[in-house]
């Protein structure tokens, strides 16, 4: 009989501690070094923003944040891994605006419906960029030319299906100028290819290229923006060449569906926190990247509108990716 209650007893503990592991989990998180799945490469804004948050989230996360890069895919393939990760808030995404495009091109079969946004922490323009030895020196220079030679001028981009390929097409349907779009596996190694003199221009964000515009290797023509872009303010819209197109990226992070709402209401402190901090603006601003914050709710918000924005546009707009 004793060996009986004993068992009980202990079965009664194993069931009690299954029970409340989750609750003491969520309470305590992070426990651990959480991942931070960039779907680019190295070089571009978007691995830039990730590791500036990194870097700083590491007062809010006692064993740091761990970026990892998994490009390819527009960003399908940083996603789905992130997607199909266990949902305890140990592995989490940087989201951006491609994940409201990807669908309608049929380029990926999952929308911001399958993830759990966190907080937006960025917001870009698209910008057209030559070298600085290019003989282009105006952006009406370089569509003349490229009217000219129909599909001679090649345009690097970040990947089919991504923004600045969906920003070139637009650019090419607005001005009426063909070029060659070669896709990238991210940003970065598209202004590699320029720099080393393989490509014509690149559509890119004026974050991306600020240091090579400083160093005067590379020169911005012009920016799809409604304003021209603090910092870059000699630097015309495409609006004011008589080119109506403003077209750009955000950046944020995610995590996948399953997350408990103990540990999405610690993600959402950390992330403001870290948000706030300082020091991640101060990374931001001095790579030139674009500071805009929107909290869970806000962000769902503008996943929402810019899903119908680009399901629009993509159904409107001759685009091959």
């Amino acid at each position: 009989m004793k060996n009986k209650l004993h068992g009980f007893v202990a079965v009664i503990i194993a069931y009690s501690t299954i029970l409340i592991a989750p609750i003491v989990s969520a309470a305590e998180y992070p426990e651990r070094a959480v991942q931070l799945i960039v779907p680019f490469s190295v070089g571009g804004g978007t691995d830039a923003v990730a590791r500036a948050f990194a870097k700083a989230a590491q007062k809010q996360i006692p064993d740091g944040m761990v970026v990892i890069n998994k490009p390819g895919a527009g960003g399908a393939i940083g996603w789905k891994y992130m997607m199909n990760a266990k949902p305890d808030g140990y592995t989490l995404g940087v989201v951006t605006v491609e994940m409201a495009i990807l669908p309608h091109l049929n380029l990926f079969n999952h929308t911001y419906k399958d993830i759990v946004p966190i907080a937006q922490l960025n917001a870009d323009p698209a910008a057209i960029i030559v070298r600085a030895d290019s003989p282009y020196k105006t952006i009406e220079q370089l569509i003349a030319n490229a009217k000219s030679r129909s599909g001679a001028l090649s345009m690097g981009t970040s990947g089919n299906g991504t923004i600045y390929d969906l920003a070139a097409a637009a650019f090419e349907d607005k001005s009426k100028a063909k070029f060659n779009r070669i896709p990238f596996q991210g940003a970065g190694p598209a202004i590699v290819a320029l720099l080393g003199n393989q490509l014509d221009a690149i559509a890119a964000s004026p974050g991306e290229v600020a240091q090579y515009l400083k160093s005067g290797d590379l020169r911005m023509l012009a920016v799809m923006a409604d304003q021209r872009v603090a910092k870059f303010d000699t630097v015309p819209t495409l609006k004011e060449k008589g080119i109506d197109l403003s077209i750009g990226t955000w950046r944020g992070i995610m995590g996948p569906k399953g997350l408990t709402e103990e540990v999405v209401d610690r993600l959402k402190i950390l992330v403001a926190k870290t948000a706030k901090d300082p020091d991640f603006r101060e990374l931001l601003n001095a790579m030139n990247l674009g500071f805009v914050y929107a909290d869970k709710r806000k962000f769902k918000a503008i996943m929402e509108r810019d899903n119908e924005f680009f399901k629009n546009l993509v159904t409107n707009l001759p685009y091959n990716p």
